[in-house]
């Protein structure tokens, strides 16, 4: 570099109660730079990024040969030089928007304490920049007197990047800013984050998104157990990367990889298969491609604060097909989830109809759905919160078999140790509480339990949209085979369209309530009819590699 770099770290160690976390972590950034910080869950990126803020936490132990900001040694630093920086040259941007931000106080609220408590400016004054900055985030200043949780998601997060800025800091650290957001969210997010680089800002984004981090990133550094593998020039490293590792990061993102080729597999080669269930197909499913769910004509509408009506389903129909995955996307608040719920018998639809294996099912009372039930499963974004905690895998999946009144487990998973063999994990777990799984392996305990009672069809709601590339290509495998093996039929509700388009034989957009285009996926890609579609596609950044060995 021909400046000297705004932030650069060398020898950086943290562990906690004796084990390694991170170990020899050697970085830069420079002024006006985005690094990007990729890899698995667990592989101390966010420790990392902690550590450069002095907030390792409780237990921690941090050793660092240089840790130079601006010119300042912080190897020694203090709590109170620490406090100094943090907020005013230092910004942290977190995942969940949600929970970052208090529930109970205003987004103004928020972003002004940190201008009351590190700036002169009166109230006046105060309030004046905190309508500008969220105005320059795309929000309305009427938005600085509502609460978080009446904010979309990607809302939250601009209003969340704005209480990061507030004090104009040098560098920005954004840990994973938008995971979990659908992709016009995440284009408003990218573009604000494009442009505070263009402000002189430096930004240090962990992510395990590589279309995200291609879009983003000037330089990429590659982590994995604690260590830094490779890191170099963005198009360098994802278009030609020197370590095995990156390789296989590079080969499980699902972007340009067909319908039933393999993402998880150990080499480059496609391990294209049939997407056709084998003689396991359980005996009550119809032939491939029949009907197995089919909704018509769904309508639901909710009041909103201060008046109004929200049509969250506006004359909704679609079909589900045995053997078949039907993809569902749009923006978030577009009516998915409460389409989901209606499907589930969760909520009663205003009028319409829906029908499991072709006889009534929406809107009979539960007690006649009550024999049926178990013909249909879910699974959802996040395990763990549906998860009882005070329970052991063994117990939880002991529970789900026994709800079961008709069919059964699938052949050989009549008990938990066969459930857990039945997605890929060893029967000691069933052993171990939730809390102590890696989120790939709470992931499969999540299948497992929607698989036990013999459901011929789930609905799978965001299911891969937490996890890492590399733990994703490994749920995406498995619900491949599972669905070969047993002719499952499933609605797949995502964001993230690459994955939507890897794993669907059809799709269906929605938007404001709507199903504004549906068709074959492959079809729905390449000529979109609809300019929302259009639109959509557009705003999701892709990632062009050659996974080839």
């Amino acid at each position: 570099m021909s400046a000297a770099p705004l932030l650069r770290v060398d020898g950086l160690d943290v562990g906690f109660g004796g084990t390694p976390v991170v170990q020899d972590v050697s970085l830069y950034i420079g002024r006006g730079e985005c690094l990007a910080l990729v890899g698995e869950s667990g592989s101390g990126k966010s420790v990392t990024a902690r550590a450069l803020l002095g907030l390792a936490g409780r237990g921690s132990r941090v050793a660092v040969r240089t840790l130079d900001f601006d010119g300042t040694n912080l190897s020694g630093a203090g709590q109170r030089a620490w406090r100094r920086l943090r907020g005013s040259r230092i910004g942290l941007v977190l995942q969940d928007a949600l929970v970052s931000l208090d529930p109970l106080r205003t987004v103004g609220r928020e972003i002004d304490d940190a201008l009351r408590l590190h700036t002169a400016l009166s109230p006046a004054e105060r309030a004046a920049k905190v309508a500008g900055l969220l105005e320059s985030m795309g929000l309305a200043a009427a938005d600085a007197g509502r609460r978080a949780g009446e904010l979309s998601g990607g809302m939250r997060q601009r209003a969340l990047i704005a209480a990061a800025m507030a004090l104009d800091p040098d560098l920005l650290i954004a840990d994973e800013p938008t995971t979990a957001l659908d992709a016009e969210a995440q284009a408003q997010v990218l573009d604000l984050l494009a442009g505070l680089r263009a402000g002189g800002s430096s930004l240090l984004l962990i992510s395990h998104d590589l279309a995200v981090v291609s879009a983003v990133a000037d330089r990429v550094a590659i982590m994995r157990g604690g260590r830094i593998l490779e890191q170099g020039p963005t198009d360098q490293v994802l278009t030609s990367p020197e370590h095995e590792y990156t390789r296989m990061l590079l080969r499980a993102v699902p972007a340009g990889r067909p319908r039933g080729t393999r993402l998880s597999a150990p080499t480059g080669r496609s391990d294209a298969r049939p997407h056709a269930p084998d003689a396991k197909l359980l005996d009550s499913s119809p032939s491939i491609g029949g009907p197995v769910l089919e909704a018509r004509n769904l309508v639901r509408a909710f009041p909103v604060p201060g008046g109004g009506i929200l049509h969250a389903a506006d004359d909704v129909s679609l079909r589900v097909e045995a053997g078949r995955t039907l993809g569902l996307v749009g923006a978030s608040g577009s009516g998915k989830s409460t389409t989901a719920r209606i499907l589930l018998g969760l909520d009663v639809p205003a009028s319409g109809t829906v029908k499991l294996f072709g006889e009534p099912w929406v809107p009979l009372p539960e007690a006649s759905r009550r024999p049926r039930r178990t013909r249909l499963g879910a699974i959802y974004q996040d395990p763990l919160s549906s998860f009882d905690p005070r329970r052991r895998v063994g117990a939880i999946l002991a529970d789900a078999l026994a709800a079961a009144t008709t069919g059964g487990a699938p052949e050989g998973a009549h008990d938990p140790a066969g459930l857990l063999q039945l997605v890929g994990l060893e029967p000691a777990l069933a052993g171990r509480h939730p809390s102590t799984l890696s989120g790939g392996q709470r992931q499969r305990v999540a299948i497992a339990r929607a698989l036990a009672p013999g459901p011929r069809v789930l609905i799978c709601d965001e299911p891969v949209s937490a996890l890492d590339v590399s733990v994703q290509a490994q749920i995406l495998d498995l619900l491949d085979d599972l669905q070969a093996r047993l002719g499952l039929g499933y609605l797949f509700i995502s964001h993230d369209l690459a994955v939507v388009r890897h794993v669907s034989d059809r799709l269906a957009v929605m938007r404001d309530g709507r199903i504004v285009e549906s068709g074959p996926t492959e079809q729905v890609f390449a000529e979109p009819r609809h300019e929302y579609t259009r639109a959509l596609l557009a705003a999701s950044p892709t990632l062009a590699t050659d996974t080839s060995d």
